[in-house]
C-alpha cells in the first residue's frame, strides 16, 4: 500500500535549494511512499472576506491536493529567522474555513535548508509551532538541517556527497515509519 505525501516547499525562488533538497527527498523516499509537490506561489493572501461560495482557484486547487494526502513534508529556507511568508500564508489557507482544515491529524516532518552554517535552525523550529496548533504530529527525530547546501549539490541540484545521501536516505525512513504510527 502507497502513502501519498505532500511535498511542500517554502522557497518560491527559480532553482531555490529547499526544491533540489526536496526533490533528492522525493528520489530517496522509501519504498510506498509516494512524494507529490505541491505548489503554494500562486496562492492569493489569505483573507476572509475571499472565503465565499467560491472562494480563489488556487486556494481550491491547493487544498483539493493536500487533502488526498495522508501526510506532509515540509522543505524550507529560513527568511529572518522565521519561515517565508509564502509558506505562512499556505498554512492559513489549507486550515480555513474553520472546522475544515486540510492539516488535522496529518504525519509531518520538516527539512530546514540553508547556505550558511546554521541550517535554517530558526525557520525549523518556528515552523513547528504552528503545525503544533493545526494538529499536526510532527516527527521529532530525526532533526533535519541542512547548512552550507550550496556545497552539498551539483550544478543540477543533484546531490554530490554520499554521507548526506546517507543521512537523508536515513530521514526518509524514519519519516515512513513515523506516518506509520501517526497516521490517522
Amino acid at each position: 500500500m502507497s502513502v501519498r505525501v505532500a511535498l511542500i516547499v517554502g522557497s518560491l525562488r527559480q532553482g531555490a535549494y529547499s526544491r533540489a533538497i526536496g526533490l533528492e527527498l522525493k528520489a530517496l523516499a522509501a519504498p510506498g511512499l509516494e512524494l507529490e509537490l505541491v505548489e503554494i506561489g500562486d496562492l492569493p493572501l489569505y483573507n476572509p472576506d475571499l472565503e465565499t461560495d467560491a472562494p480563489p482557484p488556487a486556494w481550491t486547487r491547493f487544498r483539493e491536493e493536500v487533502a488526498t494526502t495522508q501526510a506532509v513534508l515540509f522543505v524550507t529556507p529560513e527568511y529572518n529567522r522565521s519561515i517565508p511568508g509564502a509558506l505562512k500564508n499556505a498554512l492559513d489557507v489549507g486550515s480555513r474555513p474553520y472546522g475544515h482544515s486540510i492539516w488535522a491529524r496529518k504525519p509531518a516532518a520538516i527539512v530546514s535548508v540553508s547556505p550558511g552554517a546554521l541550517a535554517a535552525f530558526g525557520a525549523n523550529h518556528h515552523l513547528r509551532q504552528p503545525l503544533v496548533f493545526l494538529g499536526m504530529p510532527t516527527m521529532q527525530q530525526p532533526e533535519a538541517y541542512i547548512g552550507n547546501v550550496a556545497d552539498l549539490l551539483d550544478d543540477n541540484g543533484k546531490l554530490k556527497k554520499d554521507d548526506t545521501r546517507k543521512f537523508l536516505k536515513d530521514f526518509m525512513d524514519a519519516f515512513a515509519t513515523w506516518i506509520e504510527k501517526n497516521a490517522a
